[in-house]
């Protein structure tokens, strides 16, 4: 089989999931098949041996059976796992709906491939400042050791939203988000 013809084969191997639920790729041991040319670039765009694929519903359908395993990604049918590569995060959250206010608030993202979650105990959020150039770099927990890469515009409208909190003897600004509070920066003195 070339090359061309193994996403192709990939896509076929998918079992349809009645509903709008995933594909329990956690339950799924299949072989290591080796790697495939797909990249997920850090802008959430997915290409295909260097080709950009464009259709959204093979973009989403892919994702539905992306698994990472240690620092490594995989895509995973019921008979075969191939890896990838993912350049930061596989997914990019593009929008964040507000809801309510204070403790009570919850933060909602969608992302690139229609994932929705709510910001909380199971879906946290993290930000990581480059060593270098102190720019912050937002997450927020997807699912199964996949994350989203909080896009630019979104985490401005979430610097809007941080508040000062006290924790261990250090005023932080962060957000709340599904009852839990989530540190982003110490605050500027």
């Amino acid at each position: 089989m070339n090359e061309s013809d193994k996403a192709g084969d990939l896509l076929q191997q998918i079992p349809v999931t009645p509903g709008k639920g995933l594909p329990p790729v956690h339950l799924w041991n299949p072989p290591f098949c080796g790697d495939i040319d797909m990249r997920i670039a850090r802008d959430g765009s997915w290409f295909y041996m260097g080709t950009p694929i464009g259709r959204k519903p093979m973009v989403r359908l892919f994702s539905t059976i992306l698994r990472r395993d240690g620092d490594d990604y995989f895509l995973v049918t019921p008979v075969e796992k191939v890896g990838i590569r993912v350049d930061d995060a596989p997914f990019v959250a593009v929008e964040v709906e507000v809801e309510g206010a204070g403790e009570a608030q919850r933060l909602r993202f969608r992302t690139n491939v229609e994932d929705e979650v709510v910001a909380g105990g199971e879906h946290p959020l993290r930000v990581v400042l480059d060593a270098q150039t102190g720019e912050p770099s937002p997450y927020v927990h997807v699912r199964a050791n996949l994350e989203a890469l909080i896009h630019r515009n979104v985490f401005y409208q979430l610097v809007e939203l941080l508040v000062p909190r006290q924790l261990d003897g250090q005023l932080w600004l962060g957000l709340w988000s599904g009852g839990e509070f989530f540190p982003v920066a110490p605050q500027p003195e």
